[in-house]
């Protein structure tokens, strides 16, 4: 393939971000966060597409920028066609059709839950490049999905356990959202739960057949139990907010580690890497580390700003895409729902 730079573009749910490979070397990746999802406790569709509006412009401008070079040296341009909220998809496909008709360059769909495992892939200068083997399994958790992928081949992936109900990242912030903690919550129960005792309450765990999950029994058990006990002490969680977010924290975790396992052994791969928003998780990461030190796992650990929804990893999926013949055409839409 001929040296060329490639432009990423990511705008599934309410981060803006904008990316710049030289071929599949990382130059710049540039995230633009949407505050005013905060004041209403979760991701607004119609402002989250307005504020993509609003930010794509400059978002690439400062990708571009920062990787020194020019709209005019861009040969290929990537983006997310879903799934995701349909509106904000519709103004990052928008944007690459006009760019890739003005430029007549090719550009590359890219799905988000596929780029979210090959973020393992990407490049970074002066970096040791260290990316998985196949077969690999991927243990991909976000605020939308929870799934264990086994990766056989870039585009040869087979979803062997998903989430029948809510993904792990829905069940945090459903959990911090009860406890009156601010959206996102996520990041605030890891945060707090470093302090707490992960056994001081135990909640109980689904028990659902084979690789797959469910977060939706868990997040009413939490629910319920703290209503009942704030019948009796209206300050129960302010008195025990660190011991109630290391509990809840540790026993979602143990779902996933156990499910990991039960797939680890199932298909003898012993290659794993974890994605997607809930992989920044400091207490899945280490549960991760200790697990594979038992197990005699070679494992791959994203960083951080390849965990959150970014242009990276839509850019060097479009990369790979590319190199395959894989190019997508003026007439596709954006889809809302799919699976890998």
């Amino acid at each position: 393939m001929r040296d060329l730079f490639i432009l990423g573009i990511e705008t599934s749910c309410d981060d803006t971000s904008a990316a710049v490979l030289h071929n599949n070397l990382l130059l710049s990746n540039i995230i633009s966060s949407q505050e005013v999802h905060q004041r209403f406790g979760g991701v607004v569709p119609e402002l989250a597409s307005r504020a993509h509006q609003q930010s794509i412009i400059p978002v690439v401008d400062q990708a571009l920028k920062e990787a020194g070079i020019a709209p005019s040296d861009i040969g290929a341009i990537a983006f997310t066609r879903g799934p995701g909220l349909l509106g904000s998809l519709l103004v990052g496909v928008s944007f690459a059709k006009a760019f890739a008709l003005a430029r007549k360059i090719p550009m590359m769909d890219v799905d988000h839950m596929q780029a979210h495992v090959l973020a393992h892939f990407i490049q970074k200068p002066n970096i040791e490049y260290r990316p998985p083997s196949f077969p690999f399994l991927c243990l991909t958790v976000s605020g939308g999905h929870t799934q264990i992928v086994r990766v056989d081949d870039y585009f040869s992936m087979a979803v062997i356990g998903k989430t029948l109900d809510d993904a792990a990242g829905e069940a945090f912030d459903k959990a911090a959202k009860i406890m009156g903690l601010p959206y996102p919550g996520g990041p605030i129960i890891d945060r707090l739960a470093q302090q707490g005792n992960p056994w001081a309450f135990p909640f109980a765990k689904p028990s659902i057949p084979h690789l797959d999950f469910s977060f939706s029994g868990l997040k009413t058990s939490i629910l319920y139990f703290i209503r009942d006990r704030l019948k009796e002490d209206v300050n129960f969680i302010e008195k025990n907010k660190n011991d109630l977010c290391a509990s809840i924290q540790h026993t979602i975790i143990e779902i996933l580690m156990e499910k990991l396992v039960m797939a680890s052994r199932e298909t003898g791969i012993k290659e794993i890497a974890i994605a997607g928003g809930v992989s920044a998780n400091s207490g899945l990461r280490n549960a991760f580390l200790n697990t594979a030190a038992d197990r005699g796992w070679k494992v791959y650990i994203p960083e951080f700003a390849f965990t959150t929804d970014n242009a990276a990893m839509i850019a060097i999926t479009g990369y790979l895409k590319l190199q395959r013949g894989m190019i997508a055409s003026q007439d596709m839409a954006p889809y809302a729902r799919g699976n890998l």
